[in-house]
């Protein structure tokens, strides 16, 4: 499985487990990972890769900004993983993460 910046990733292990965030670095085995709210653009959780699942890359503003090295704001990154919680049901039962498209 291989991360890059701006990807939407699945936390598997940790207290935070069943978030989403989005990438913003890596360098192999850890990733760097930010939401804008737990975990803001000042200070990312560093996670190794194997505790995440890349669940999509995102075609929105926000990605958009994170791969150029825009100027992005944390309530941006709420926004755009509030929508995409909503757009995706996501069920975390002992390890087994399965993610459906709501209709």
């Amino acid at each position: 499985m291989e991360l890059s910046k701006s990807d939407v990733v699945l936390s598997l292990a940790g207290r935070d487990q069943g978030m989403l965030f989005f990438v913003v670095d890596t360098d192999g085995v850890y990733v760097s990972l930010v939401n804008g709210k737990e975990r803001k653009l000042e200070n990312p959780k560093r996670k190794k890769a194997k505790h995440v699942r890349k669940v999509l890359r995102p075609d929105s503003t926000v990605a958009a900004k994170l791969i150029a090295g825009d100027k992005l704001l944390n309530s941006e990154l709420r926004r755009e993983l509030a929508v995409l919680g909503r757009e995706f049901n996501v069920s975390t039962k002992e390890g087994s993460e399965t993610w459906q498209k709501t209709t």
